[in-house]
């Protein structure tokens, strides 16, 4: 008999809050059964095992973390906002109720030094979804540079979680300075989108892009 959908809620719940909080290792099976308060034999109905547990705590994670950046493109105005979105949504997705210490996947990756399949898949297809949206987001600013921009970003907002253990109260300021248009050049990640703006031309600047780098120079020169 399958798991009634209330009950898995509640299991679901459970987990999430208290494997990504506490994390995994720390929290024994029976402390997500007593928080979702059903008993073993109802949990194992639907979840084999603590790591197929994991995998659909997560599973459901990812569902509303790409709902939260879906509604932050959408309020996004220009191509420039919808590539910086992922920045919003980060910050918004850690107000929710169920917004852990830093990120749930990365905190999961560490946690095992060699996945369980199941678990491995989920993360892999976290990782895709920010690899692939981010590139579909940069492909109006950049062409076919997109991949290697996505990349970049993907290298800032993995540093922007990973900082939230040294700051618990930070946000994404930083990380959304260091990838904006307007930062001047040093970051690789400013110059990256700022030479491929409308703006870095008026400027009397040109881009071009070799090996997957961009160059800026000035166009005296």
């Amino acid at each position: 008999m399958a798991m009634r959908p209330a009950t898995e809620q509640r299991v679901l719940d459970a987990a999430e809050e208290l494997f990504f909080t506490r994390g995994i290792a720390a929290t024994p099976v029976d402390a997500v059964l007593e928080r979702a308060g059903v008993s073993s034999a109802t949990l194992y109905r639907g979840y084999p095992s603590k790591e197929a547990l994991v995998a659909a705590a997560l599973d459901r994670r990812h569902d509303d973390w790409t709902a939260t950046w879906d509604r932050a493109v959408a309020r996004a105005s220009d191509d420039r906002g919808r590539l910086l979105a992922v920045f919003d949504a980060l910050d918004d997705h850690r107000a929710t109720p169920t917004g852990s210490r830093w990120c749930a996947f990365l905190g999961t990756a560490a946690e095992y030094v060699d996945a369980p399949a199941d678990v491995r898949a989920v993360l892999d297809r976290e990782t895709d979804t920010l690899r692939r949206r981010l590139t579909e987001t940069a492909r109006p600013l950049v062409g076919a540079a997109a991949p290697a921009l996505a990349e970049q970003l993907l290298l800032v907002v993995s540093g922007s979680l990973a900082m939230r253990l040294r700051d618990a109260a930070g946000a994404t300021a930083t990380a959304r300075h260091e990838a904006r248009p307007s930062r001047p050049a040093g970051t690789a990640v400013a110059l990256t989108v700022a030479s491929c703006m409308p703006r870095s031309c008026t400027a009397g600047r040109r881009s071009r892009w070799a090996g997957g780098r961009c160059a800026l120079r000035s166009s005296a020169g």
